[in-house]
């Protein structure tokens, strides 16, 4: 059974006073609504005959400050509601508790899949930065060793670079712990840097 299937046999069990604007809703759900699987997305819509009709299922879902829209398809004019909170609201106001909890279930599961994969995504591209950084360190020191020498660097600076070599994959706060005296990471930043700013000076005389 469909999700909009499930809220259609939740409504016909629901009573609410004649004339009612959440009898009207329900109603109008009943003989005209639909709901698409969450899981693909939220959508949740009318098909209305009329402009008239529209337009009073959007004032009656302005009082419980539901927020819908409109479109024209072919000869009908579909009331829309695409927001998840909005769709909540509705299924409240029509008295449709179970799919309501099963929505937000199906929320709070898709916003977890969504968290963890932003994470996910966010971790491999500094996985993938820290990797390019490390590989470009790399490289100038090697260039440095082959065309300038290490042993005519600075102490500071020749230390670092046999460190950065001894250790390809280390981060920056394990280079540090292993100089001595051990250094921060933005000492350590502050060497390489000053490593590739000297392998760059060098190639630019060489051009």
């Amino acid at each position: 059974m469909s999700f909009s299937g499930e809220i259609k046999n939740e409504l016909e069990k629901k009573t609410f006073p004649k004339n009612s604007a959440r009898a009207f809703l329900r109603d109008a759900f009943l003989e005209t609504g639909s709901m698409s699987n969450p899981e693909k997305g939220y959508h949740l819509e009318f098909v209305c005959e009329d402009e008239r009709h529209a337009q009073k299922l959007i004032e009656t879902m302005q009082k419980y400050e539901i927020t819908a829209k409109t479109v024209l398809r072919k000869r009908y004019t579909i009331v829309y509601i695409k927001e998840s909170e909005d769709i909540v609201k509705l299924l409240n106001v029509m008295g449709a508790h179970n799919c309501l909890m099963n929505l937000e279930n199906l929320r709070i599961l898709k916003d977890m899949r969504n968290a963890i994969n932003r994470q996910v995504n966010c971790e491999t591209a500094n996985i993938s930065k820290t990797v390019s950084a490390a590989n470009k360190q790399i490289a100038d020191i090697v260039y440095l060793k082959e065309h300038y020498g290490l042993d005519n660097l600075s102490e500071n600076l020749r230390e670092m670079a046999e460190i950065r070599l001894e250790y390809p994959d280390a981060t920056l706060k394990e280079l540090g712990g292993y100089l001595v005296p051990p250094v921060g990471k933005s000492g350590v930043n502050h060497r390489l840097r000053k490593l590739s700013e000297l392998a760059d000076s060098i190639k630019g005389k060489e051009k």
